[in-house]
């Protein structure tokens, strides 16, 4: 499996918009429909990648944990679909549903978005203050898929609970590591 880290762009930069389909309910949103009242948190994944498949029942308990707290969340996959027919939109939905995924989980056929994030592997957590800045860009935990590291989420809950509680973060973010996005 090929390790691809993100692309560290600036902090402060503003969250690009959206408007793309969501696979579990076919409605369409955009940055604004999925923002929370502390932040927003976007996150770049898709259903095949070992290195998402490792962290999801993470993502989904900090999913949970914070949505109640003012999180915004949505998921985005912008794989190309004809050499990865594993992330087409349908098994997206199917994906969604047997892994309990209960936020709007978007399909990126252009590509478009995934471009103006700047998103470069999947999972790519990208997390915005309330003013659409970015605040966070950088990996869940130092667990990766065999390497023995248990799943904590600790680095991106840290960030979550710095943004939340007005406190300070270490500008110094350790990159996401995982699958490249399959580009067409």
């Amino acid at each position: 499996m090929a390790r691809t880290p993100s692309n560290m762009i600036p902090l402060g930069t503003i969250a690009p918009d959206f408007h793309l389909k969501d696979t579990n309910s076919n409605n369409e949103y955009s940055f604004e429909d999925v923002q929370g009242s502390k932040g927003t948190l976007v996150i770049f994944m898709c259903n095949h990648c070992p290195f998402v498949l490792h962290v999801l029942k993470e993502i989904i308990m900090i999913t949970n944990d914070y949505r109640i707290q003012g999180l915004g969340l949505v998921a985005i996959s912008s794989n190309d679909i004809e050499k990865y027919p594993e992330d087409s939109p349908e098994l997206m939905t199917e994906f969604a549903f047997e892994n309990k995924i209960d936020f709007p989980y978007l399909f990126d056929e252009t590509q478009e978005v995934a471009k103006a994030y700047e998103a470069a592997c999947t999972p790519d957590f990208f997390l915005y203050d309330n003013q659409d800045r970015l605040f966070y860009h950088g990996q869940l935990d130092d667990s990766r898929p065999s390497n023995g590291i248990p799943l904590s989420g600790s680095d991106l809950r840290s960030a979550i609970d710095a943004l939340i509680y007005n406190r300070s973060l270490n500008e110094q973010q350790k990159p996401s590591v995982g699958c490249s996005i399959k580009w067409k």
